[in-house]
């Protein structure tokens, strides 16, 4: 199975969302979960995961399915010599096996190795990097997610849990 993660900060808390999908083309979500926590490190630019590791570990432990890809907005590697990025640390977090692929919004600090995927009728690419799986494979999967637009449905549907309230 496949989860889509993403994190949304408030002021005193951090609150993840996963949505699980069976393949990569389903338009409906076969489960969702969220989770708050308090505990959360500060924004510090190129240490991203200091931040984020934390919520989606808490959240990951509590989903009750067999995942094989996970999918973070974020990069895993932050250069061409795989640098860590979240998705990295949070592979080393993992199940042997399991594949993250990083789906990030923006260019990093002007990087040039992940693969940028333009979806939609979009001029702005996603820029695509992955553990696992090579780069390439992973931008095909990212490209046959439902969804007309530059995100992906279930991406932003993601997002969009992650910024409800506690359910």
């Amino acid at each position: 199975m496949i989860a889509c993660f993403d994190v949304h900060y408030g002021e005193d808390s951090a609150r993840a969302a996963t949505v699980v999908l069976r393949r990569w083309e389903d338009s409906t979500a076969a489960d969702q979960a969220s989770h708050s926590v308090t505990e959360f490190g500060d924004y510090r630019p190129g240490n991203f995961y200091q931040r984020e590791l934390k919520p989606l570990q808490e959240l990951i432990a509590r989903i009750h399915h067999p995942i094989k890809y996970f999918v973070v907005d974020a990069y895993c590697h932050l250069s061409a010599d795989r640098s860590p990025g979240l998705g990295a640390y949070l592979h080393e977090l993992l199940p042997v096996g399991s594949v993250v692929l990083g789906v990030a919004k923006n260019r990093f600090r002007g990087s040039t190795h992940a693969v940028e995927l333009f979806r939609g009728s979009s001029d702005r690419p996603l820029f695509i990097t992955s553990i696992g799986i090579d780069y390439e494979c992973a931008a095909k999967h990212i490209e046959s997610m439902a969804g007309a637009h530059r995100i992906p449905s279930m991406l932003k549907m993601a997002d969009r849990l992650s910024r409800s309230q506690a359910t």
